[in-house]
């Protein structure tokens, strides 16, 4: 959806300004869309939900657009975009409201524990499609810092954050704006960003989360690429033990919406054994999720074709797999990935 079909009110208004109006609003028209990416990975980080994310930045252009005649142009169009994108974050944020991840939220579970009943998907911490929050081109290493700082680790991370000092971490650490400015978009002074700032990396560092988003690098070499390879082998034959051949030995199973984690494993092989075992003879379609290599998990059906059962993201360190998050709500997230919600019988992954 454009802004202009999003805002028939708006447009009404950029016109009733009269034709000096008209291109400033024309300008500010193409600027929105070619900023819509990296406004979407903003408000992500923010909001920690894509679905959110995308809602507040269609608010966002749509404010935009309605006060296009208004924009004077004292600060860039990208600035006057970002003080708008944070001011409905911060709306939206004034509810108190926090995304988490299920190891943020009660301690581990054993593998033969009951599986508890589904909670609000608004709880958790969501995955993006990386296409929608990751802007292509440019910098090679601002799209490396991109890619790592939507990472679901860092961006549960940034969720520990009160929502002001939120936006201070994002603006000062990861899209590197200077002091000044991040001072000028919140109506406040360098000192108080500055201290923001600090507050903000002292709470990231306790939590054992890296502020410097960008210091892994993204790029999948070889041997991380063999990795999930033997991943999908692994998982598609259902073969527990050489999967747990490459975990962590202190790695995490995770569901969302479920409220429930284990970790280990004899514990993660003991799970996926048991009240996973429906798992068996799933096909795994590779998607890019949250800065993160991830699968659509297709599982088999009696009528012989493969539904839409879970979205996986994979998360790894010094060659083993240290987090596997499934998340059990295809019905939202595979149209968002744009995913169908069936495979034919013959489909392979």
């Amino acid at each position: 959806m454009t802004v202009r079909e999003s805002s028939a009110s708006g447009t009404a208004g950029a016109a009733a300004a009269g034709p000096a109006a008209a291109p400033g609003a024309a300008e500010v028209e193409r600027g929105l869309e070619q900023h819509r990416v990296e406004l979407t990975g903003y408000c992500y980080r923010m909001l920690g939900s894509a679905f959110e994310a995308e809602d507040a930045v269609q608010e966002t252009l749509v404010r935009a657009w309605r006060g296009a005649d208004r924009f004077e142009g004292r600060s860039s169009l990208r600035s006057w975009l970002y003080r708008i994108a944070t001011n409905v974050c911060l709306d939206s944020l004034n509810a108190g409201k926090r995304r988490a991840r299920p190891m943020d939220l009660s301690p581990a579970s054993r593998a033969d524990a009951v599986l508890p009943d589904p909670t609000s998907e608004g709880m958790w911490v969501e995955p993006a499609p990386d296409g929608r929050v990751v802007p292509e081109g440019g910098d090679p290493a601002d799209v490396v810092v991109s890619r790592e700082s939507v990472r679901l680790a860092f961006v549960a991370a940034l969720q520990l954050l009160p929502p002001r000092q939120r936006a201070v971490l994002i603006l000062r650490e990861v899209l590197a704006w200077k002091a000044a400015e991040t001072a000028e978009l919140l109506g406040t002074s360098v000192p108080s960003v500055n201290s923001a700032l600090q507050r903000a990396r002292a709470t990231l560092a306790e939590a054992g989360a890296s502020t410097e988003a960008g210091a892994r690098g993204a790029g999948l070499d070889e041997q991380h690429e063999a990795l999930l390879e033997r991943y999908v082998d692994a998982f598609e034959r259902y073969d527990l033990k050489a999967l747990t051949t490459l975990l962590h030995e202190d790695a995490v199973l995770n569901m969302p919406p479920f409220p429930i984690w284990v970790q280990g494993h004899d514990d993660i092989r003991e799970f996926m054994g048991t009240v996973g075992a429906g798992c068996a003879g799933s096909r795994l379609v590779p998607v890019a999720a949250s800065g993160l290599p991830g699968f659509a998990q297709y599982r088999p059906t009696p009528e012989g074709v493969f539904r839409a059962f879970s979205l996986q993201v994979i998360e790894t360190s010094d060659g083993r797999i240290t987090t596997m998050t499934s998340y059990h709500d295809a019905d939202r997230l595979f149209p968002l990935f744009g995913l169908p919600l069936e495979l034919p019988g013959d489909s392979r992954g």
